[in-house]
């Protein structure tokens, strides 16, 4: 029944795929709780993993995260730092927010005299925007050469213009003018009359994804608050459509994806994630997948024993 079910699920997908069951090895095959080791051979420094939470989230969002990774790679120095210089205030604009990051990231690195070996960032949902603007400030820039995995958790990186949740866009304005966000107004490309002066645009232009080795994006088409198409950053068939912004949106993609195509160091992996999630008000308007991918224990132990770890190896 079992070897029939996969069968049968491989012919539904519309594309090529394998599943993880299918896999003869892991990223990892050492057992959770292995005897320390001495930290001689880590002479060239730490490697630092930087987890942002995403909009009204807070510092825990990603101790899962932080767990899976910690154990699945014993032995390995690394050093987590859990942003929550933001979380009295995500919905203030992407400015503001990556300057509160930018200062708590240099304090960190300053307070425990920390030798910097590798600097890795995983982010979900809107503070994948947060890293993405922090990579962009001159104080960053020392750091850039040590950059090594960027895991985007359903990042909107080509903003919410596009969402085909007709709720879900309802609920984000009605928020945004209630708490007169700028993050939100930013994210739907309503912080300039043009749109090629858009926080976003202007955001996809400088460089950043290209110093890292490894750019992971991870998407799941049953998250309606992030869409599909901006998480993966690709085209969708809406902008296509759309003769006056669409084009814009094209020109953010192709600013986004041709460095990382450029960067013969750098690898672009897509992750697409199907959950099993029940039929609550929560699946039904997309935030329960949004929000699985920090809090299924069943999602984040596979995706990390399969692929993960081996972008923080």
């Amino acid at each position: 029944i079992f070897y029939k079910a996969k069968e049968e699920l491989l012919k539904e997908l519309s594309f090529q795929a394998s599943l993880y069951s299918d896999l003869p090895l892991l990223a990892s095959d050492l057992p959770y709780f292995p005897p320390e080791e001495d930290d001689e051979e880590f002479d060239d420094g730490i490697h630092l993993v930087v987890c942002v939470h995403g909009l009204d989230g807070n510092s825990a969002d990603l101790r899962l995260v932080k767990t899976f990774i910690e154990l699945g790679l014993p032995g390995s120095r690394l050093d987590f730092l859990m942003s929550e210089r933001n979380q009295t205030d995500t919905f203030a604009d992407f400015d503001t927010m990556t300057d509160r990051l930018l200062d708590e990231i240099i304090q960190h690195i300053q307070l425990y005299n920390l030798t910097i070996g590798r600097i890795s960032f995983i982010g979900h949902s809107l503070g994948n925007i947060i890293i993405r603007s922090v990579l962009t400030r001159p104080r960053f820039r020392c750091y850039l050469p040590k950059l090594h995995t960027f895991l985007s958790l359903s990042g909107p990186h080509l903003g919410t213009l596009y969402n085909n949740s007709t709720l879900v866009s309802t609920g984000l304005w009605l928020m945004q003018k209630l708490k007169k966000s700028g993050s939100l107004l930013q994210l739907t490309f309503r912080d300039h009359v043009d749109p090629r002066k858009t926080f976003l645009y202007l955001l996809s232009q400088k460089p950043g994804l290209q110093f890292f080795k490894n750019v992971v994006l991870v998407a799941s088409p049953q998250d309606r608050y992030v869409p599909f198409h901006s998480a993966r950053i690709e085209m969708c068939k809406t902008a296509l459509k759309d003769r006056t912004t669409g084009p814009v949106y094209t020109e953010m993609i192709n600013n986004l994806l041709q460095p990382l195509v450029e960067a013969k160091e750098c690898r672009l992996i897509r992750q697409n994630v199907f959950h099993a999630l029940p039929n609550t008000a929560n699946t039904l308007i997309g935030r329960a997948a949004h929000i699985a991918v920090l809090d299924s224990e069943l999602f984040l132990e596979k995706f990390f024993l399969v692929a993960g770890l081996n972008y923080f190896k």
